[in-house]
């Protein structure tokens, strides 16, 4: 997009780029609303410091001064692993790439870690344990080429409204479109196909597929000779699961699940999207590992119009994950527990680096509670919001002996904080951005930033030199890029003068591919052949019951993003929707005698809020959803924390709860007055 000033430096306008490949002049609402997001309403412009249970301003140089001795006594008396890092998908690779950095080579721990943790972990790992990368292998304009479009968990005309749009227009233009979703999306109301399964039997419907394929011999054998290990395992392990087999877990009629696998399988290009109701599950690596499998079988992979193509919610949520901001990974996807990729990075950056384990960010907030966790630094994200368990999450910040949170407004997080840094917005900064096809794109300054407020790779910088370090010593945003792209294989083809042309550059961009990548996986994986792997059904950790009857997943809405603290001051967004709502069947709603936008309250095992009631067919009878967006009504007041073994990525797509009418002419409490705190 193109941002626009007036003479005092506020963003006054904003229009698409006509020629952008991805966004193609268009975009969504939360693009246009996007100068509200950044106005200096709320913004936090200087350096802030917990005194007496209030906020005063400090300067930068007291801040940072507190904040290194206090992360100095902290490391002596605790060590490096009692500190951690929290960057942010918002930030830019820059800035992510400066935060684990930091953590390796200033503080000496691997805990560092951002929100993919709970939305595309699964991916990372799932992909790369079967394909040999963890990322999009085709690109966007390639729904245009491809026959047959597969929407597996996700929504995008929600929360990808432009992908959403190009979608709905393939569709149209002559494409099979299937949907697999518990929901009935606005993409499942124009399917050929809408396979409404049950949450958390994704595994269960993927493996019935793959048998009626292989039993029908739709497969396509001379692919898995020429490029795949595993083919009989995995032939062994579906024999059994027919598509009638699965009928009662997954929901789905057998012969709808057959129609979906003949459909896929027969076409000469497929290509599959899929989004959190595939990763946000205790199963959720294996449950990509799936449709890895799938995929292969078909041989739909390596061309155009084919692909698995996992679908990113945040704006830099693929750079944050390439640029190592994740325990077990340095950038590239280098593994931390490798004792050559320490030795290169020690060398490379002149410091010795962090060996031991690293902590996600629940083991962080784990490891709190527990008081083996002392002081986290974070940016750019609301994990009182977005994360599992609301008040488990809030209690671990409150035991943290130093927590330091940079932002633009004062976000549930950082109203727990013991320093508020400001932080510069993305239309005050130079950097780039990694979308969901693997393409780096430049950002330029639209506007200085307000305030005081700093980039965070600058004040990171600032925090390391008074910890007597200099490991990050750049000058300007490009030298944080250039020290990156050397030490990652995939950016190496890249510099700023290059991706300033032609809208960016997809990864991998080297010497044997100067001009990017479009399609992944043409000629080779890069662990050589997949390894298809057959993969069991796991039901969800917490199933409805006598006294939580009902089935709660959690969804985005098409007019807000993320904790919605960027999205929410928009009052042409804010007006769009009631703050927390909770959509339940008709049937369901009769029978506990609920009306449209009557006041209800939800609890699970884990929390209570109050909200409204929004009646719809979208949902199935024995499942309700809510969006997270919400601070007044947060659906992670409620969700459940079990965790996917591999990934550690919380089963936020499936808690029991119950719902239960409130009196009439009751208006909804917040949560904070439910609560007793102040807002």
């Amino acid at each position: 997009m193109l941002l626009s000033c007036d003479e005092e430096g506020h963003i006054c306008s904003v229009s698409p780029l006509t020629q952008h490949p991805i966004s193609q002049g268009k975009l969504c609402e939360k693009g246009w609303s996007s100068p509200y997001a950044i106005s200096p309403d709320n913004r936090i412009t200087q350096p802030l410091k917990r005194c007496n249970n209030q906020f005063v301003p400090v300067s930068w140089d007291e801040a940072l001064d507190d904040i290194s001795t206090m992360l100095t006594e902290i490391i002596d008396e605790f060590g490096p692993n009692a500190t951690g890092v929290i960057s942010s998908a918002r930030a830019t690779n820059e800035d992510n790439y400066a935060a684990q950095k930091f953590a390796r080579a200033v503080l000496g721990t691997n805990n560092v870690d951002h929100c993919a943790r709970i939305c595309h972990s699964p991916t990372v790992a799932g992909l790369k344990q079967v394909l040999g990368s963890g990322a999009m292998t085709n690109s966007a304009k390639d729904l245009f080429e491809t026959e047959v479009i597969v929407v597996f968990g996700a929504d995008p005309t929600e929360n990808h409204s432009v992908l959403g749009g190009q979608i709905i227009r393939a569709k149209m233009a002559g494409a099979k479109l299937i949907v697999v979703d518990p929901r009935v999306t606005r993409l499942a109301k124009l399917a050929d196909l809408h396979l409404q399964l049950s949450p958390g039997s994704n595994i269960a419907l993927i493996n019935a597929m793959i048998q009626v394929i292989i039993s029908n011999q739709w497969h396509d054998k001379e692919f898995i000779s020429r490029r795949c290990d595993g083919f009989e395992a995995l032939e062994k392990q579906v024999e059994s699961i027919t598509p009638e087999s699965v009928e009662k877990i997954t929901g789905v009629d057998a012969a709808l699940i057959r129609e979906a696998a003949k459909c896929y399988s027969q076409a000469e290009l497929a290509m599959i999207l899929y989004g959190m109701g595939i990763t946000q599950f205790v199963s959720g690596t294996s449950n990509v590992v799936a449709l890895a499998d799938l995929a292969l079988v078909c041989g739909h992979i390596g061309k155009p119009g084919t692909g698995i193509n996992p679908l990113r919610g945040q704006n830099n949520v693929q750079g944050a994950c390439d640029m190592g901001c994740l325990p077990n990974v340095y950038p590239g996807y280098q593994l931390a527990d490798e004792k050559k990729t320490q030795r290169h990075f020690s060398e490379q950056w002149g410091c010795e680096v962090a060996s031991a384990q690293g902590l996600t960010s629940l083991g962080m907030t784990k490891a709190a509670l527990e008081g083996q966790f002392r002081a986290q630094i974070l940016f750019g994200e609301d994990p009182v919001v977005t994360d599992p368990d609301q008040n488990h999450v809030r209690q671990a910040y409150k035991s943290l002996d130093l927590l330091v949170v940079a932002e633009l407004t004062m976000t549930e997080t950082a109203k727990l904080a013991d320093y508020i840094l400001p932080a510069a917005s993305f239309a005050e900064k130079s950097g780039t951005f990694t979308n969901c096809e693997r393409r780096v794109q430049r950002i330029n300054p639209a506007m200085p930033p307000l305030g005081e407020a700093k980039g965070d790779w600058q004040w990171l910088q600032a925090l390391a030199e008074r910890m007597e370090s200099h490991a990050l010593n750049w000058t300007s945003s490009e030298e944080v890029f250039d020290e990156m792209a050397s030490l990652t294989p995939s950016y190496q083809g890249m510099n700023y003068q290059k991706l300033a042309q032609n809208y960016g550059l997809q990864w991998p961009c080297n010497d044997k591919a100067p001009e990017g990548t479009s399609v992944l996986h043409q000629d080779t994986f890069p662990i050589g052949r997949a390894r298809l792997t057959p993969v069991h059904y796991v039901p969800i950790a917490e199933s409805a019951d006598e006294q939580f009857p009902l089935l709660l997943t959690t969804n985005r809405l098409h007019f807000h993003y993320g904790c919605g603290s960027m999205t929410r001051k928009s009052p042409l967004l804010e007006r769009e929707i009631p703050p927390g709502i909770l959509f339940i069947n008709p049937q369901d709603a009769h029978s506990l005698g609920v009306s449209l936008y009557s006041p209800i309250c939800v609890r699970s095992r884990r929390g209570y809020i109050e909200t409204r009631a929004m009646i719809t067919d979208d949902v199935p009878p024995g499942v309700v959803s809510m969006p997270y967006h919400f601070k007044e009504a947060p659906s992670n007041q409620l969700t459940n924390t079990a965790q996917d073994p591999v990934t550690k990525m919380p089963e936020l797509k499936a808690c029991a709860v119950a719902v239960e009418l409130l009196p009439a002419g009751h208006q909804p409490s917040a949560i904070w007055t439910l609560q007793g705190e102040a807002k």
